[in-house]
């Protein structure tokens, strides 16, 4: 959160975060939390008035670290940031936002469970973890990296690639309603049965077919914090 720049941005390098700054204000968008300076966000990550930081965020841009003053059990006599200040098993906050109030198994939206008829066309899960040398899009740019990393890989049990006759190396295309990829086939019980592992996210131009994992994954946010559900996805595979 403190980390300090060791030289100036150098070229045309510029962080993340100024770089949102910028969407945002070429679109128009006038949501204030949208401007924030970093110095604002990193402020206001942290509840500096909690007992177990006690400290300020001087301190920790000037130190470059924190102890955080944590007791052998912190939550041993309550403490909890709730309404009643316990554990709370059942919680009328989420049930006020709507959601089940008591921790329970949820199918994922994309499943045999919960969607049937969408499981009986594409019976496959779909994971899209970061390739070894990458991470997420970021170095796919990089040539030596990509070399290393060669082309991209879906990972396919033996059962799933016998019942559709695709052997080791083939070329598959990778597909659902949303839209398809392709990738190079690589057999192994890593990934299990019904599960397929699209390494990803290769930069569209320098994909096989101009396409990638992101070509698969739903839009749909979770049911809490409005998270992204890209690993809630299925999606059929065939040889090409």
């Amino acid at each position: 959160m403190a980390n300090l720049p060791s030289i100036p941005p150098v070229g045309e390098a510029r962080p993340n975060t100024e770089i949102f700054r910028g969407i945002a204000r070429s679109m128009g968008l006038d949501e204030p939390a949208l401007y924030h300076s970093d110095e604002e966000v990193a402020r206001a990550a942290l509840r500096w008035d909690d007992p177990v930081l006690d400290s300020d965020w001087d301190t920790l841009k000037r130190d470059g670290w924190l102890k955080l003053k944590l007791p052998e059990a912190p939550f041993a006599n309550g403490g909890f940031r709730t309404p009643s200040g316990k554990c709370e098993f059942y919680s009328p906050r989420l049930e006020q936002m709507g959601a089940d109030p008591v921790p329970d198994y949820l199918p994922p939206f994309e499943s045999a469970e919960a969607a049937p008829d969408l499981a009986a066309r594409y019976p496959l899960a779909m994971i899209s973890p970061p390739a070894r040398h990458f991470l997420n899009s970021t170095f796919v740019n990089v040539d030596s990296l990509r070399h290393t990393e060669g082309e991209p890989h879906l990972d396919i049990h033996p059962s799933d690639a016998d019942a559709r006759g695709i052997a080791e190396g083939d070329v598959v295309r990778i597909f659902n309603d949303r839209g398809s990829m392709q990738a190079l086939a690589r057999i192994t019980d890593r990934a299990r049965a019904g599960l397929v592992v699209g390494l990803s996210i290769w930069w569209k131009k320098l994909s096989p077919d101009g396409r990638n994992a992101n070509e698969v994954t739903s839009q749909a946010l979770t049911d809490l914090g409005n998270s992204a559900t890209f690993y809630d996805c299925l999606v059929e595979v065939e040889r090409i």
